[in-house]
């Protein structure tokens, strides 16, 4: 019987290396190779194939796979690329893994990301982004209308298409709680834009089953109970089409 081959960037993340997206690029700038080759983009491999990344072997990962709840400040930008960016997230945390975010969270806001080294639950929270609630405390810049509540929940056009229904709630005159099911990009200020209003702050304080209890800066492991209530929540993500 023939063995099953796995496509290049999928292997990556399944070894727990890195996401798919983080593996293309990986692949396009020829920083991986397979028996010792640089391969081309959509290449499979199997089993038995000796897979490096910038020279070393990716077997040398630890089985183990970590997964951290992060309070991101102001400032600090959400990409692995620590070659483009003084201010990333994996040199910040300097953690003793390779970890990589699950998605982003812009440099001027602050809050909750998840960061791992599991590729498979990446994709799975990615894929089924849409799904999935994650809760932001917002504060603009002058007072906040019952038309602004209004039209912020029954969603607004943005980037060619119109924002999901999603729930707010007004804390105090300029301060309200949005709970969105979708991430697109830069969302929520755009929103605020679109109806003439500008973020002055924006911190994510939950993801999904998982809320933020952490100081600025500072990043934990998530709990046994955490982690086994997010994985039931995703069992069916892999059914999930894609969103992003």
């Amino acid at each position: 019987m023939e063995e099953k081959l796995t496509r290049l960037n999928k292997y990556l993340s399944e070894k727990g290396y890195c996401s798919r997206r983080e593996a293309d690029r990986l692949i396009s700038a020829g920083r991986v190779t397979i028996n010792g080759s640089i391969p081309e983009m959509g290449t499979k491999v199997k089993s038995t194939d000796i897979v490096f990344v910038d020279g070393k072997s990716i077997n040398s990962v630890e089985n183990e796979f970590t997964y951290l709840a992060f309070n991101k400040p102001v400032g600090i930008v959400c990409t692995t690329d620590t070659r483009v960016e003084k201010n990333n997230i994996i040199d910040y945390i300097n953690y003793p893994k390779r970890i990589f975010p699950i998605g982003r969270l812009d440099k001027p806001s602050e809050g909750l990301i998840f960061l791992t080294n599991d590729g498979d639950i990446v994709n799975k929270i990615l894929r089924a982004s849409n799904n999935h609630e994650k809760e932001y405390v917002v504060t603009v810049n002058k007072p906040i209308s019952q038309t602004f509540i209004e039209r912020m929940a029954n969603g607004v056009p943005i980037l060619d298409t119109i924002t999901k229904p999603c729930i707010i709630k007004k804390n105090s005159s300029t301060e309200f709680t949005i709970i969105l099911t979708q991430g697109l990009n830069r969302q929520i200020r755009r929103m605020c834009e679109y109806l003439n209003y500008e973020v002055k702050t924006l911190k994510r304080v939950r993801i999904m089953n998982i809320k933020l209890d952490l100081p600025v800066g500072k990043y934990r492991k998530f709990t046994h109970d955490e982690l086994k209530t997010l994985n039931t929540l995703l069992e069916d993500s892999t059914k999930t089409a894609n969103n992003n």
